[in-house]
């Protein structure tokens, strides 16, 4: 489902790398399902040992099978003894010296993706904090996989265009600006900017190839910012600012304050001329 934007492993090594920033533990890991009923645990920081990387844990097994199976988060103070979970996997726990141990589950759309483990190497009650650190950074992570998947599906409905039907742009222009959107909401910084290198792919596919070039040395294409380009992005397929704001969840004035931006840049004086301008200049397909 992911292909074209990494698996859903280099986004649960972001998550990682954020628990343990947010949390301190000593120990934060984690892993994206494998296969229906499977996950293998590939992303770990502050580990001293291989026993837990690569690991394969199944649905309803160990404490993190538990919670993939329940879709609800699960810890326990000390693993060894604790009587609510299988103990499949006490050996690779055990030469890692985990006592402490909360597993959360990620799930889009009802269906679990992965899940996220932080720990202590000592049998201590995690602090609500700690809990609820490992809860948000999971709800984080589920985002950005639910705004991925959305970007691959509006990939997906974009036409093939000859270049005879210049009619069917208007779809590629809808996705564009799509996408431009998705990207802001993204929390993982990667996938954010491989969200804006395609939507500028896009833009580039729009332009005429059988055009005469410009003089040469003349002026490069205006530098825009991202959310100028994001809000030039709807003007172009016809939105209202208040239209515009409200997809990007912005104020009307901050979409007004990014536009009149956008078009001193591109020398325009009509909302139509900033669009056409931003055409030429390959910024907007």
């Amino acid at each position: 489902m992911l292909s074209s934007m990494g698996d859903d492993a280099g986004a649960v090594r972001s998550a990682v790398l954020t628990l343990h920033r947010t949390t301190g533990l000593p120990m934060v890991f984690g892993g994206a399902l494998s296969g229906r009923d499977r996950l293998r645990i590939t992303e770990l920081v502050g580990n001293t040992t291989d026993s837990l990387n690569g690991l394969v844990v199944r649905h309803g097994n160990g404490l993190g099978g538990k919670a993939m199976a329940t879709g609800r988060p699960m810890w326990v103070s000390n693993y060894p003894c604790a009587a609510s979970i299988s103990h499949d996997y006490d050996r690779p726990v055990g030469r890692e010296g985990l006592l402490s141990i909360v597993a959360v589950p990620v799930v889009v759309r009802r269906r679990v993706r992965g899940v996220l483990y932080g720990a202590l190497r000592e049998p201590l009650s995690l602090a609500d904090r700690i809990v609820g650190a490992a809860v948000q950074a999971a709800r984080d992570l589920e985002q950005d996989l639910a705004v991925r998947d959305r970007a691959d599906e509006a990939l997906a409905r974009t036409p093939a265009v000859p270049p005879d039907a210049a009619a069917r742009w208007e779809e590629v222009r809808a996705v564009h600006a799509e996408l431009r959107a998705l990207a802001e909401r993204v929390h993982d910084a990667p996938t954010r900017d491989r969200l804006r290198a395609m939507t500028l792919r896009l833009a580039a596919a729009g332009l005429d190839p059988d055009a005469p070039p410009g003089p040469a040395g003349g002026p490069p294409a205006p530098a825009l910012t991202p959310r100028e380009l994001d809000v030039l992005s709807y003007v172009a397929i016809g939105c209202t600012n208040a239209e515009a704001a409200e997809r990007l969840g912005l104020l009307p004035e901050t979409v007004k304050s990014y536009l009149r931006s956008a078009m001193r840049k591109l020398g325009a004086h009509t909302r139509l001329e900033a669009v056409t301008s931003a055409r030429r200049a390959g910024l907007l397909p």
